[in-house]
């Protein structure tokens, strides 16, 4: 399914560092092809060749390749697990790991991978590009070099970084606290609900008071289980019954991220309220976050929202959509009772939501 390359580098300073890259595909890894007159994805072994500042990094760096390169857009639950199983498989051969991925779906797959690296203590820094390596205006080298350094970062021999982030565009963000809100411009993530954990300008300045603290000795579990039997529906003036009674209606459902109105407000019509009373007393599990880039539930706060509160729909407080619906796939993933599984969601597993 993969095979590994080592990269040589200087490796002196931090040379005892050891850092593996694991290559899914993307934007970043397209060259330009003469023959076909456009970009075609590289192979990784000749990546000194078009990333030759490699070389000069003072640490280890090994390369591990899928064998079948994916578009972000076809990212899935078994690939997230698929991931969760290589770092543990590497965890002790290795100090940290660095994604390379498409941007699109990247900021599912590092919530994902937060929920299911159990008791992470090292660096899995998620990076990628809006231009291919390979185009001359690329920020791909800037993202992938200075990804590479955070990961191998270090204080008292231990990492600096001991979560699951997203680098992008000079910003460290946690990785299940952010979300692509730009295609066209190089600032392509946002985290508007947690700061920033690092800038990265003439030096890199860490944001010590947000990063995830450093437990040298908890034991990585990593968790194998995602239930793909959820929903995302979305909240909108003038949805109807049926539409809503169809979605909350699919065989075999068992949870709905619903986005809602500002602080968690949805219709008060008679008929939307029954309905979700309805599919809750079934057993499906409806998850309210906000609509707003930055917003909040506060289930109860407004009456739009009360009702929700009494029948049960359970409060997704400042999550993003992406942070809810793979928090909502590994909830319902997990071994647990029913009402174990809605106490899980009303609280942080990863730092996901305050």
């Amino acid at each position: 399914m993969y095979n590994i390359i080592k990269i040589n580098t200087k490796t002196h300073g931090k040379g005892d560092v050891k850092v593996l890259v694991i290559y899914t595909g993307g934007t970043l890894g397209m060259v330009y092809d003469a023959k076909s007159d456009g970009l075609v994805p590289f192979d990784f072994a000749q990546i000194p060749e078009n990333l030759p500042e490699m070389a000069r990094l003072d640490f280890d760096i090994s390369v591990l390749t899928f064998d079948t390169l994916l578009d972000s857009s076809n990212m899935n639950p078994t690939v997230w697990i698929t991931l969760a199983k290589i770092i543990g498989e590497k965890y002790y051969e290795y100090d940290s790991f660095v994604i390379l991925h498409g941007t699109d779906t990247m900021a599912y797959t590092a919530s994902a991978l937060s929920y299911l690296l159990e008791n992470l203590n090292k660096p899995v820094i998620l990076t990628g590009a809006q231009l291919p390596i390979g185009v001359a205006r690329t920020d791909a080298k800037e993202n992938f070099i200075t990804a590479l350094e955070i990961a191998a970062d270090r204080i008292n021999n231990a990492p600096v970084i001991s979560e699951v982030c997203i680098y992008f565009n000079s910003i460290l963000l946690r990785g299940n606290r952010a979300r692509k809100n730009e295609s066209v411009q190089f600032n392509a993530f946002e985290s508007e609900n947690y700061p920033v954990l690092a800038e990265a300008g003439v030096k890199i300045e860490y944001n010590k008071p947000y990063i995830k603290h450093h437990h040298p000795n908890a034991k990585l579990i990593v968790h194998d289980c995602l239930d793909e039997n959820v929903v995302i529906l979305k909240i909108f003036p003038g949805i109807s019954e049926k539409v809503v009674r169809s979605i909350l209606g699919i065989e075999g459902l068992k949870g709905v991220v619903m986005e809602t109105f500002g602080s968690g407000n949805a219709p008060t019509v008679q008929w939307f309220l029954d309905l979700m009373k309805e599919f809750i007393d079934k057993g499906i599990i409806i998850y309210n976050v906000s609509q707003c880039n930055g917003g909040r539930v506060t289930q109860g706060h407004y009456q739009t929202s009360q009702y929700l509160q009494e029948i049960g729909v359970v409060s997704g407080a400042d999550l993003t959509t992406e942070a809810a619906i793979t928090k909502l796939m590994y909830v319902l993933g997990q071994n647990t009772y029913f009402a174990e599984k809605k106490k899980n969601l009303k609280y942080s597993i990863a730092g996901e939501m305050s």
